[in-house]
Parts: C-alpha cells; sequence; structure tokens
C-alpha cells in the first residue's frame, strides 16, 4: 500500500466544555437548502482557517424509560468547499488509575453502552466552507430500561490531506472529534464517590520554585456521572493563607477514577507550605477534606543566605580574637 493511501487518524478531540464558536465574530444566515435533512446557516466573514468544530462538548440529560429526546450537535466548515462529513457513534469509559477523563472504546461495547440508543436519520452530511450544521440527535429510551447512566460519543469525521509526503506525495488523514452524550435515566440511581487524594503530579516535596503542579483525585463508585466541584486553600508556614483556587465543577464517569490537574504559583516561594482540598462530592452537599505539604527552597539564595552568614560570623569572631589578643599584649 502506498504512502499517498495510508489513512492516519490525526486528531481525536473529545471536547469537554467549550464555547463552541468563540473564534467567529461572524453574522450568520439561515438557509433551508432543498432535500437536507439538517439546519444550515452560513457564516460570513473570514473562516477559511483549515479546521472544523462541533459542538457541544457534552450534553448532559435526563430521560425517563420509554422516553424519546431529539437533542442537537453543531458542524461548522471552515476547511473548504464541498466537504463531506461522516457521523458515527462509540461508548466511551473513564479509567480506574486517574490516567484520563474518557477513552473511547473503538467498536467494543462499553459498560453503560449508548450505542443502541443514538441515532441520525443519515450518516453523512456535505457543507460548503462557511456552512454551520444543525444535526438532530435521537435518543429513544426502550421501555423497559433501568435506571442509571448511559455514556457515548457522536463523532465526526471527515477526510482531509497532509501537506506532503515522501517523493512529494499526500497523505489522506482522518480527522475526528467527538460530542459527548452523558444520559442518567430517572429511577433509583446509586450517587456515591469521594476524594481520594492530593498529591504533587511529579510526587516531590521539595521544590526550588513554581509553578507548583497537583493532582486531586476523586473516585466515582456509583451508577452515574458526578460533577464534583470544591476549593484549593494554601498557607504558609506561619498560618496565612496565601492563594486560594476555586476548582469549577468536573465529571467523573461511574466506576472509574479521575485526577484534576490544578497548577498553582506566586511571584516569591519560601518555607512550608500546606495545601487543603475542600471538595463537594457533587450530591447531597457532602464535602470532603484533605491536605498536603511541600517545601520550596531555592538552593541558590539559600546557599548564598548561608554563606553570607557564615561570612559574618567568622568575620565577628576573627574581630573579638584580634580584640581579645590585642588587650591581653
Amino acid at each position: 500500500m502506498t504512502t499517498s493511501l495510508k489513512t492516519v487518524i490525526c486528531l481525536l478531540t473529545l471536547v469537554i466544555a467549550l464555547p463552541v464558536f468563540a473564534q467567529e465574530s461572524a453574522t450568520t444566515s439561515e438557509s433551508t437548502a432543498a432535500g437536507r435533512w439538517y439546519q444550515v446557516e452560513k457564516i460570513e466573514g473570514d473562516i477559511a482557517v483549515g479546521d472544523f468544530v462541533v459542538g457541544p462538548g457534552r450534553a448532559e440529560i435526563n430521560a425517563k424509560p420509554g422516553e424519546t429526546i431529539v437533542e442537537e450537535i453543531i458542524i461548522t466548515n471552515r476547511i473548504s468547499d464541498d466537504r463531506v462529513f461522516t457521523l458515527t457513534v462509540d461508548d466511551i469509559t473513564g479509567s480506574t488509575d486517574g490516567s484520563s477523563s474518557v477513552s473511547l472504546t473503538n467498536g467494543v461495547r462499553g459498560p453503560y453502552s449508548i450505542r443502541d440508543y443514538i441515532s441520525f436519520p443519515e450518516n453523512s452530511i456535505t457543507l460548503d466552507l462557511g456552512e454551520r450544521a444543525r444535526i438532530p440527535v435521537t435518543i429513544k429510551i426502550p421501555q423497559d430500561a433501568e435506571p442509571g447512566g448511559l455514556y457515548g460519543s457522536v463523532l465526526v469525521s471527515t477526510d482531509r490531506t497532509s501537506e506532503s509526503g515522501p517523493n512529494g506525495s499526500r497523505t489522506p488523514i482522518m480527522a475526528r472529534i467527538g460530542s459527548l452524550f452523558f444520559v442518567t435515566i430517572d429511577g433509583a440511581v446509586e450517587r456515591s464517590g469521594k476524594l481520594t487524594g492530593i498529591a504533587a503530579i511529579d510526587g516531590k516535596s521539595w521544590y526550588e520554585k513554581g509553578p507548583i503542579n497537583l493532582g486531586i483525585s476523586y473516585e466515582n463508585t456509583g451508577s452515574v456521572h458526578l460533577n464534583p466541584y470544591g476549593e484549593l486553600s494554601i498557607r504558609n508556614m506561619f498560618g496565612e493563607e496565601v492563594g486560594f483556587v476555586e476548582l469549577e465543577p468536573w465529571f467523573v464517569l461511574p466506576k472509574s477514577l479521575r485526577t484534576r490537574e490544578v497548577a498553582w504559583d506566586r511571584e516569591f516561594l519560601f518555607g512550608r507550605y500546606v495545601i487543603t482540598a475542600r471538595v463537594n462530592r457533587g450530591y447531597d452537599d457532602v464535602v470532603d477534606e484533605m491536605s498536603t505539604t511541600f517545601w520550596v527552597l531555592p538552593w541558590k539564595i539559600t546557599l548564598g543566605t548561608f554563606a553570607v552568614l557564615f561570612i559574618i560570623i567568622f568575620s565577628i569572631r576573627a574581630f573579638f580574637r584580634t580584640f581579645e589578643f590585642k588587650r591581653k599584649s
């Protein structure tokens, strides 16, 4: 198989929660082209930036057994005219070691599979440059569905071409972006989770300078996703609060552990610090609290300070010895 025929997965983005069209400052005009099963809007202005946008990053849906819900995902083409986008669904899972927030199952049925409940009128659409499509996504919950969570991603993909390959050939590249779907089926669901740890990402307890990169681990042992949130308080060796970080809500899938990374820094750090995490579990207003300590000792400054002190002490002792010698003489 030649290089030009190889398909490379170059981008797999599972967007967590971002403003979908924050980079677009253009106006839109609605189009209702005949034969299209999706609504199309025209984005005006300078939008030929070579990528495409999918949103929302995440949809959280509550549903009852037997209910059918229609949600929308939005695809904006900023690549070229006559661009074909393909729609697929894959299940997602969390991790048991906190290494990732979500992972695709790549066709394998997940423990909270959503694939059988999501559908579209068709599996592909065609957009010209600057067109934005509103795609109806139908979620149909069976009448006998058990309470709990269903988790997956609607993946939007398109073939692109790399700049160049060996011998001047061009390589087809598949770019994919996912929109996450979290569906909670009403009923007797189990909500259970807790803060399990706070520590430096690199495992160190001594630093020469900031920033300090922390990992806050939360374990979800229930049957539906949770959205914990909270705060970090940093105090110095004198007990004074010298830092505060608000922890916006983040999601943790069922039966998984997720580590939230947070960086803290300030202009000058020296001595011992205590960082305390207070995390609301995301249900029943239960708050967990855990602390960790670390030291910041800039070795150059510390060594310089000891050197100066040594010189001062040595000079004082030498002075008094000389003074006593003169007195005895």
